[in-house]
């Protein structure tokens, strides 16, 4: 699963090994197309701690090289995760899949699992996938390249006449372990301005036939399965741009003010947005910060610190909740933010958030903090961003990542406390990332690379398969396929 644009929840709070990778896309449709996903925990559950805990599982994963599932509402009080209904098979049964920006593997529910979830709290239809009820789908077997391709080579016991398995395990004791089928997913594609139809394309993913922990049928709040978006070659993108039909770059805004935003496949070219290059050689959306500066004063940092590595370094993170810097950032940093008000009285909440009572403008009473990075792009955190409400108090979401071991005590993760109102740019075709401040809740416009028609793609609402409480946000991201002419 991947880093993560929050909860992210009961499956992706966990360190994953993958042992067998997800890799070809067989064909996809030649029309754009549309992903229309939801938010899961809409409300509060628990105290601050959970956030913290989950956030604490996710960088056991980063640490290991893999992400965690893309999520959140930019909220750093309310823990979140992003799901897509999609269509799988001939004909096509209805599918919820986690949005993950990490991971490079799809896998739902099959039939033959007995341990998997049949029902969910989020109003939602559980299905197990069943590959005799598909006219489409197909076992891909050992022999099959993919096969050889994802394993480095021939699997040990794994015959030709065998079905290519995988499995992935994860650092809270959860695990999900199957085989690999090939079959029909069906989307809705972009028709025009805010216009979708319905297209499909045939693609390799896992079949879950055994899931342990929080995946298994305990999880309350359950999906079918997970859709991969990370970095890596055998990612969902990766995987789209390799069938020489999509371009390697996509896009999401997360609205941090309403719920929901967007995610798009394809070009943006409005809004403009200013780049700065991807770390190489490094397995998550690793980027050079130079400096960062709160209110008009910069902090005194050590050059070194901001080299990448394993340990160190500044990560892009849409799947976490609040941001982590080092100790001798969080400190200065704090520090300067309290000191503007001279009488305010910090109480350590949950025991890692600092809090305190304040009636005023927290916009005015307290300074921007801003990250620089390589080509003077920069990226500017407000105090309403980074202090959020809590039990009649002000916390501050800043978390200090010293605290949580001494292998992350350099780490800089930026999250969605500061990602959130802002559109981010991923070019894997030129290694940039990049970002700019924007209303989630409005439209942008994406370049057909075929056509070089402009298509205006925007967030909107979709209805569940259940009727679900009217006061629960719920959210789109669209996923627009932006694909070349064969």
């Amino acid at each position: 699963m991947t880093l993560s644009i929050v909860s992210l929840f009961p499956i992706c709070a966990r360190f994953t090994l993958v042992i067998w990778f997800l890799t070809a896309l067989v064909s996809v449709s030649c029309n754009p197309g549309v992903f229309n996903v939801k938010y899961r925990y809409p409300r509060l559950q628990g105290s601050l701690s959970a956030l913290k805990e989950h956030d604490d599982r996710r960088q056991l994963t980063i640490l290991a090289g893999i992400d965690l599932p893309l999520g959140g509402t930019g909220r750093p009080d309310i823990p979140g995760l992003y799901y897509a209904k999609i269509g799988i098979g001939t004909p096509a049964k209805s599918y919820y899949v986690q949005v993950d920006t990490g991971s490079d593997i799809m896998w739902v529910n099959c039939i033959q699992c007995r341990q998997c979830p049949t029902r969910s709290s989020l109003g939602i239809e559980l299905t197990l996938y069943n590959i005799d009820e598909s006219n489409s789908g197909k076992l891909v077997s050992c022999d099959d390249d993919f096969c050889y391709q994802i394993s480095g080579g021939p699997l040990s016991g794994c015959k030709a006449n065998m079905s290519c398995p995988y499995l992935e395990i994860y650092g809270d004791g959860s695990s999900t372990a199957g085989y690999f089928v090939k079959d029909v997913v069906q989307y809705d594609s972009v028709a025009g301005d805010l216009k979708t139809k319905t297209a499909n394309g045939s693609v390799i993913f896992g079949c879950g036939a055994r899931q342990s922990g929080d995946l298994d049928s305990s999880n309350e709040e359950a999906l079918d399965g997970i859709l991969g978006f990370g970095k890596a070659n055998s990612s969902m993108i990766s995987q789209l741009a390799s069938s020489g039909r999509v371009k390697k770059i996509f896009a999401h805004c997360l609205d941090g003010r309403n719920g929901g935003g967007i995610f798009a496949i394809g070009r943006v070219v409005q809004p403009k947005v200013n780049m700065t290059p991807l770390v190489p050689n490094q397995p998550h959306y690793n980027v050079n910060m130079t400096a960062v500066q709160v209110g008009q004063e910069f902090l005194n940092i050590p050059a070194d610190l901001f080299q990448p590595g394993d340990r160190k370094g500044a990560i892009i993170d849409s799947g976490t909740t609040l941001a982590y810097l080092p100790e001798i950032i969080y400190e200065p940093l704090v520090k300067m933010i309290t000191s503007q008000e001279p009488a305010l009285k910090v109480h350590i909440v949950d025991k890692d958030y600092k809090c305190f009572q304040y009636s005023g403008r927290v916009d005015e009473g307290f300074p921007n903090v801003t990250f620089h990075f390589e080509n003077s792009v920069f990226l500017r955190v407000y105090p309403h961003d980074y202090l959020f409400p809590y039990e009649g108090m002000w916390c501050i979401g800043w978390q200090n990542s010293a605290m949580q071991s001494r292998d992350r005590r350099n780490m800089t993760l930026l999250g969605d406390l500061v990602l959130s109102n802002k559109l981010v740019l991923y070019d894997l075709e030129n290694q940039l990332i990049g970002w700019t401040e924007y209303n989630c809740s409005s439209s942008i416009k994406v370049k057909d690379e075929g056509t070089g028609t402009v298509h205006l793609v925007g967030s909107h609402f979709i209805s569940s398969a259940l009727h679900l409480d009217t006061s629960l946000l719920l959210i789109s991201l669209l996923l627009l396929m932006t694909l070349f002419l064969l």
